[in-house]
């Protein structure tokens, strides 16, 4: 059967999300813990995908944040519904076959997992134990965006899937907000719908309920990009969850192009690669694949591999 122009549309940023997701990453690696300035004495303004720098690999290489985000795609496609189980087991094989980038709370709670701590457990006893400043990075955010693909069509889902998945490592309530609101954000983008007031509304809702965490700060954070209260000058760059989420909402929905906030985020440097690939998501939402340069893509060994999954989990929303 045949697509309506509309279900091309959506099909078109569905795949915007997750190859946005992999180029943001991929570009942002090598410069991955510079400076702006020091960005832009070696490279003048990133715009292609550079081998080496930070990390050492080759052009197109991607981390941990398309690599955890495949692994929930796999899962997802697989098994044809949310398993959390499946995800963290996945999540452990990926970490055993020694990656070169991950986060110290992401370290922390697979190593519980490998332990035989749950699933649904491990990331609340890492968590339970971390000191205040290194307790709320973005290390789920980077990866949750294959849920805004799957359930495009169900806000429901999408809370429950977006909190539990990001509590696999990362539990404290503003990174499991932080997670859940882009993903209503990155679905309405793929509906072609304004984002923001359905995904804020439908949080507060759920919260009001006692349904999710309660987080102002998050709140706070993307209302400042919503009003236009924050300011490129003011944007941070550190592995902050809510700055993370911030920056990436900015970038990703102020740029006249896809590959304007992809280039626009990376060039901050910092948390280079993670704010890229959250960028990424959203100006893949917004803009679709078909912004996305060719000269990237081609780049990145798994772009075939993303599409395939993409059509897969678009499955899941429009049944």
């Amino acid at each position: 059967m045949m697509m309506t122009a509309k279900e091309t549309d959506m099909m078109d940023r569905s795949l915007g999300v997750f190859l946005g997701l992999a180029c943001g990453d991929a570009l942002g690696r090598p410069v991955e813990f510079r400076t702006s300035h020091g960005i832009e004495d070696e490279y003048g303004t990133v715009t292609e995908m550079h081998g080496y720098g930070s990390h050492n690999q080759p052009a197109g290489t991607i981390t941990d944040d398309t690599d955890l985000a495949l692994c929930i795609a796999r899962s997802l496609a697989e098994n044809g519904e949310f398993d959390g189980e499946d995800i963290a087991d996945r999540f452990v094989g990926w970490y055993d076959d020694g990656p070169f980038d991950i986060g110290g709370t992401t370290s922390g709670a697979i190593r519980r997992l490998k332990t035989g701590e749950a699933w649904d457990s491990a990331g609340r006893s890492e968590w339970e134990q971390s000191n205040e400043g290194s307790n709320a990075g973005n290390g789920s955010l980077m990866r949750t965006a294959p849920y805004s693909i799957a359930y495009t069509d169900d806000f429901g889902a999408i809370l429950d899937y977006s909190l539990k998945s990001s509590a696999i490592t990362h539990a404290d309530p503003r990174c499991q907000a932080s997670c859940a609101i882009y993903n209503m954000v990155l679905a309405d983008l793929i509906q072609g719908n304004l984002p923001f007031d359905v995904a804020i509304g439908t949080y507060n809702l759920a919260a009001r309920k006692g349904d999710v965490p309660e987080s102002g700060e998050v709140m706070d954070a993307i209302t400042s990009v919503k009003t236009g209260e924050i300011q490129g000058r003011r944007l941070e760059n550190s592995g902050y969850v809510v700055s993370t989420l911030q920056t990436s909402l900015y970038h990703g929905l102020t740029a006249d192009t896809a590959e304007d906030a992809i280039v626009n985020a990376v060039n901050m440097g910092g948390d280079a690669d993670t704010i890229g690939a959250v960028t990424g998501a959203l100006a893949g939402a917004r803009f679709g694949a078909s912004s996305l340069p060719d000269r990237w893509l081609s780049e990145i060994d798994e772009t075939d591999e993303i599409r395939e999954l993409v059509h897969t989990l678009y499955e899941f929303s429009s049944n």
